[in-house]
């Protein structure tokens, strides 16, 4: 019989009779509901307004130790979705089982919803604003507000969910001077209320910066890194305090816990409950906890799933998450927070004698080596603290792990790019090319 019928809460229950009925000894039933109403502006105006709703279970089960994956999209037919995860387990070798048991936190729901019209207001606002001041940019935009609902049971007596409500927004503006193209983009990530104006001045900000088309600065120079660009670095970073990669001996920081890693004006953490990103609890039901990862450049802390933390000795850390619904838990980070110093951004270009920016940028970091290479899609040459305009066709290449012990200040500005929560920072020892002068 189909469950298209059956609530929610009857599916999950039955998941987990039927595996147990089929001789499982354990299983868990993983569920993950989204709302969407995203509106679209396109060439300065309102193009579409849309609703997307999707739904998606994934059943874990154990038999003789072995474990099985089923995942479901839609309406679920239980029988089917046990047998295929008995399937799958008669190919896997077996493994310790570890699951969270008895428990049924209750968390509350985080974030509020807001209205579609909202929504088209904020995005007016925000094209107009920047029109008023470059009428002949042409912006497209996205304002969107998500509500997604988790909920992890197992057979052991784990039972939590939580509703999590998120607003986002993108905008981009195109300016075509002569053969001269150029895109700036911006957006923001937050629970409660977006800020169209705070958005549109960061896109007018990198406008006015344009001015005319100068010759890129080369050699070994300060680099300054924009909030939204320095997201580059700690992708790599977030890779070496990985748990799973130090027990794979790929960390670059696997011996080196309560040393020195970096400059001593960084201190990184995760805090369960700072910003857009905070979660209750990880894909494994195990609650999440605030963790000092880098304290004044001293390594203190890796993150762990259940599995890595207990093959190292250190137990979870509540970072046990599944790239996909049909992934198995992993160690990830939820957010990402790196202690901001003081001033603006702009007292920051002030401390530029000879520079770069780097707003934008074409390829990136992230890899567990550290080194990097990229094109700069959007940049600006300064000299004595002032920004004299654009470059074009210019590369910067380091190594994170070298340029984060030359970090040489951070802003009191910082923002959420993606899951990380970051200033703007000017770093030394990157090398600067350039293929062209103007």
């Amino acid at each position: 019989m189909g469950s298209e019928n059956l609530p929610q809460e009857t599916l999950t229950e039955q998941l987990l009779e039927l595996a147990a009925k089929s001789g499982a000894e354990a299983a868990e039933v993983y569920q993950s509901r989204s709302l969407s109403r995203p509106v679209f502006f396109e060439a300065n105006r309102l193009k579409q307004i849309e609703s997307t709703q999707s739904e998606g279970i994934a059943l874990r089960l154990w038999r003789e130790g072995c474990p099985g994956l089923s995942v479901a999209y839609g309406p679920v037919e239980p029988q089917a979705l046990v047998e295929r995860a008995l399937a799958l387990s008669h190919l896997s070798e077996p493994e310790l089982i570890e699951l969270g048991s008895d428990s049924k936190p209750m968390y509350p729901d985080l974030g509020e919803a807001v209205s579609i019209q909202q929504l088209l207001d904020w995005g007016k606002e925000a094209i107009a604003l920047v029109r008023d001041v470059y009428p002949e940019v042409i912006v497209s935009a996205e304002w969107d507000c998500e509500v997604e609902t988790i909920r992890l049971v197992n057979s052991l007596g784990l039972d939590c969910y939580y509703t999590d409500t998120t607003l986002s927004c993108y905008l981009s503006a195109e300016w075509i001077r002569g053969d001269d193209f150029l895109s700036v983009s911006d957006g923001q990530t937050e629970r409660g209320r977006l800020h169209p104006q705070k958005l549109a001045n960061q896109i007018l900000q990198r406008l006015a910066w344009v001015g005319e088309n100068v010759a890129s600065p080369t050699g070994r120079i300060p680099v300054l890194f924009t909030s939204k660009a320095a997201d580059m670095l700690w992708g790599t970073v977030q890779a070496a305090l990985n748990g799973k990669r130090v027990l794979e001996r790929a960390s670059p920081w696997a011996d080196r816990l309560g040393q020195v890693v970096t400059s001593s004006a960084l201190t990184l953490s995760q805090q369960p409950e700072a910003g857009p990103f905070s979660c209750p609890f990880d894909d494994e039901g195990t609650p999440t906890q605030p963790l000092i990862f880098i304290q004044n450049g001293c390594l203190q802390h890796f993150y762990c799933d259940r599995t890595t933390g207990g093959q190292l000795g250190i137990g979870s850390t509540g970072n046990g998450f599944r790239p996909g619904l049909g992934s198995y838990p992993t160690p990830g980070l939820f957010n990402l927070l790196i202690q901001p110093g003081t001033g603006s951004l702009l007292d920051l270009i002030a401390q530029l004698d000879h520079g770069l920016i780097v707003d934008q940028m074409l390829g990136g970091g992230g890899s567990i080596s550290g080194d990097f290479s990229i094109n700069v899609d959007l940049g600006y040459y300064v000299k004595h603290g002032q920004v004299l305009g654009r470059v074009k066709d210019t590369m910067v290449a380091g190594n994170v792990y070298t340029v984060l012990k030359q970090l040489v200040a951070l802003d009191g500005e910082a923002d959420w790019n993606g899951s990380c929560y970051t200033p703007s920072l000017i770093v030394e020892g990157l090398s600067t090319t350039s293929r062209s002068s103007t």
